[in-house]
This record gives C-alpha cells, structure tokens and sequence, in this order.
C-alpha cells in the first residue's frame, strides 16, 4: 500500500517526515487481509514496528480519517520498559499529531498525580508500562470498557521482566471484543501462550 491511500492526515505527517514509500511491516499491518484483525508480528528495531502498529490501529483511533470524540481511550499500548514507552508515544505523536489525537503516558518514575489529570482529559491513545497502568487502573483513573485495541509491545521481554500478572490484570479489564496486536522480535513458548 502506497501512503497516498492511508487517512490524509498521516499521510501528511509520514512525508513530513520523510516517508517516500512504507517498510515491509507497516505495508504487511495494513494490508487488506489484515483489516480488522489481530495481528502477531515479529519485527526487529529499526523495521519501523511502531509506525506500523500505529496505522494498523489507525481504523479505531479515526472516525472517518478524523479524530473520535470518545472520552475513554480507543487504544492501549503497553511497553516493558518506560523508556520504550517514552519512545512509542513520542512516536505516535508525530504520526497522530495533525489529526489532534490526545496521547496520554504512564510509566514509572514519572508524577502518577499528573498522569491521572492528562487521563482526564479524554486521550484516544494510552502508553504505558504494566505496573503503573494495573496502578491506575486499581486506582479508577483509568478505564478501559470503551478500549478498541490493544497493542503488546516487545512481549517477550515483558514476560522475561515478570510482567504477567500485571498484564493478566490488564488484559482482563479490556473487552473481549477488541483488536489485539502482538509485536515481539522474537516468539518464544510464553509470548506464543499469552497471544493465544
């Protein structure tokens, strides 16, 4: 797929910053077949992962290649680390940024105060790392009912962490019927098991 036929907006945004054709993964994630599925993906760094499984959520983050006006999140991302983290919401910001779409971060170390108030304010997208997201969610200032997609970013290192009772947590309070994306640079038994 060419970037002239994704929602204008990020298709402006990808030439902005100098997309002239898409990477493999981003091309395979919004690719016809995929539509409207869960997706496992294996991509290595610098494959372009992260723009991928942003596009691929682009159909539950845009309401007719504009903005939803939904008040609870439509996608979550979780990061094992909150650099990762960091790095993806940077990322999507660029990618979302001309189509006004609210990102909200939550990892440790940062103010859990400031988070819960960015988390009143209505972001389409949430990053975070499982511990301080399973926190705001304990706390109520998360809520997830309305959640479209959730993306599992670097699993296996999450569960290499011993992330999975928070992820468990996590996952239980999203809804059955949602879009699930799993992305690992590689698969082991576990990530293979938590995907199922």
């Amino acid at each position: 797929m060419t970037i002239e036929k994704l929602p204008a907006l990020l298709g402006e945004a990808l030439t902005a910053r100098g997309y002239t054709t898409l990477t493999p993964v981003q091309t395979a994630v919004i690719a016809e077949e995929a539509d409207g599925r869960d997706l496992v993906v294996s991509a290595q760094t610098g494959s372009g992962k992260t723009v991928a499984f942003g596009l691929a959520m682009a159909p539950q983050i845009l309401d007719g290649g504009l903005v939803s006006l939904a008040r609870d999140p439509a996608a979550l991302i979780i990061a094992p680390t909150r650099e990762l983290a960091l790095q993806v919401s940077r990322e999507l910001m660029w990618l979302y940024g001309k189509a006004g779409v609210r990102i909200a971060t939550c990892v440790g170390g940062m103010d859990a105060s400031k988070e819960r108030r960015n988390l009143q304010t209505g972001p389409q997208i949430v990053v975070g790392t499982p511990g301080r997201l399973r926190d705001h969610l304990e706390r109520g200032a998360l809520n997830l009912s309305a959640l479209k997609v959730a993306v599992l970013d670097e699993a296996d290192q999450m569960l290499d962490l011993g992330f999975k009772d928070e992820l468990d947590g996590i996952l239980e309070q999203i809804p059955a019927a949602r879009r699930t994306h799993l992305v690992s640079a590689t698969f082991p038994r576990e990530v293979l098991d938590l995907a199922n």
